[in-house]
């Protein structure tokens, strides 16, 4: 995980092929083990879980400067104590480094 955290995404705006399933599984590796890659191989997610409301926004305001320092933006699902992460980068309609480099980052979140 640590070569990715210390990576920064580069501007997508598609023209690029999606990662290949192998090269996801590899980067998948390098993750916590709470990220999971959908059916489809398109995108990747991961439920995070806290004690109450305010630790749960305080989460999805980092993860919010993570996204909008690297330019590279997760679609979230917030409630009470969980908060769903999942990345896909729109402009390939799949999975490109770019996702793995900032859900790592995530991951240095909640460690």
């Amino acid at each position: 995980m640590t070569d990715l955290v210390e990576q920064k995404c580069k501007p997508c705006e598609g023209g690029v092929p999606p990662l290949t399933p192998e090269a996801v599984q590899a980067l998948l590796k390098a993750l916590d083990a709470g990220w999971s890659v959908s059916d489809d191989g398109k995108w990747i997610r991961r439920q995070f879980e806290f004690t109450g409301f305010n630790r749960t926004m305080g989460f999805v305001n980092a993860v919010a400067w993570i996204a909008n320092t690297e330019g590279h933006h997760p679609d979230l699902e917030v409630s009470y104590r969980n908060c769903m992460v999942n990345y896909m980068t729109h402009a390939i309609d799949g999975l490109s480094e770019n996702d793995f480099i900032c859900a790592a980052k995530i991951d240095r979140l909640v460690v």
